[in-house]
């Protein structure tokens, strides 16, 4: 009988085990969801159709990930503060934005959206070492732009973006606010 109680606890233990190992293996499949379900990666609208001013701009990550983002301004000479906008987890950056046009409007202000690798347009698949890399891309190309106040650039985040904002928020505290 002990033999079967045995058998029985490592079976049990193997299986646990098996989960778990099956569970690291597909953990930012899991963690990260740049499609919803029953829509595609693509844009369902732009900036345009919402009638705001917008510049779609290109970018590589330090490891070379070809990514997307959209650079919408208030007014075409806004010095205003820009925003850099980090999106939730589950779609892409077009779905942010009637959010986006309301900050706009309320905070006078410009805002950079950027699709982390594997979301919208972005090259790639999401991975945590990977949208941190894509953040910090983000605000490189922000510090190097003239056309706006490089001193009043602001971090905001919602949800994954969150975390995303306060890593790069942490390694750059003298280029945000």
């Amino acid at each position: 009988m002990v033999s079967y109680v045995s058998l029985l606890l490592y079976g049990v233990g193997g299986i646990v085990v098996a989960g778990m190992a099956i569970l690291v293996a597909f953990q930012e499949k899991l963690v990260y969801v740049p499609v919803l379900p029953g829509l595609t990666k693509s844009y369902p609208i732009t900036p345009a159709r919402l009638r705001l001013l917008y510049e779609d701009v290109w970018l590589r990550s330090s490891d070379g990930v070809r990514l997307h983002a959209w650079f919408i301004k208030l007014f075409p000479d806004c010095r205003g503060p820009t925003i850099i906008f980090f999106q939730e987890n589950a779609g892409n950056i077009a779905h942010r934005l009637e959010m986006v046009r309301i900050m706009l409007q309320r905070l006078q202000c410009n805002v950079f959206m950027l699709s982390y690798r594997g979301y919208g347009a972005s090259d790639g698949y999401p991975s945590q070492h990977g949208i941190t890399k894509d953040a910090q891309a983000a605000l490189d190309h922000l510090v190097q732009r003239t056309d706006i106040d490089t001193s009043r650039i602001v971090v905001f985040g919602r949800s994954l973006g969150g975390a995303v904002g306060t890593v790069l928020t942490k390694n750059n505290p003298d280029k945000v606010l």
